[in-house]
């Protein structure tokens, strides 16, 4: 897809306008969102956990565990992993307080989204939950197997 500076433009007047509602809205996994459940992570011999959060796209995805997916890079902020299939939209809506450690699912495209940079809200993305230790192991390049599992 090739970028507009329209685009662009429309992008960041989101980004804002969803950064200042997060700002004044309650802390991750406080008021609407709420910690749901722990899910495990691995790959290239790394193993971490997420709490995800309880909303109707994290209940969709859960449903669909273990999974072995392929994680890769892209951009210069993210890991990306394509589910089988697409996640309910139900969860969606603006959010704030993007963090790097954010795990979200990308409506568009049907994949996981795994923030080891700083990042803003973009339509189709709903967040699903964070990295429980930090982003260390998303810090590790290439393409690789990815597991999920139910965490516990």
């Amino acid at each position: 897809m090739v970028m507009t500076r329209r685009m662009v433009l429309g992008a960041c007047v989101v980004g804002m306008s969803a950064r200042a509602i997060g700002a004044s809205g309650p802390a991750w996994g406080q008021g609407a969102e709420k910690p749901f459940m722990k899910v495990e992570f691995a790959f290239s011999g790394q193993v971490f956990t997420a709490t995800l959060l309880d909303n109707p796209t994290t209940r969709d995805f859960v449903s669909m565990l273990p999974l072995t997916l392929k994680i890769d890079d892209y951009s210069t902020n993210e890991k990306i992993a394509y589910l089988p299939r697409k996640l309910t939209e139900a969860g969606s809506g603006i959010f704030g307080n993007e963090a790097p450690g954010d795990i979200a699912y990308f409506a568009p495209w049907g994949n996981l989204v795994f923030y080891y940079a700083d990042y803003h809200y973009w339509p189709g993305l709903i967040r699903l939950g964070r990295l429980d230790g930090g982003i260390t192991p998303l810090l590790t390049r290439g393409q690789f197997p990815l597991t999920a599992t139910l965490a516990g």
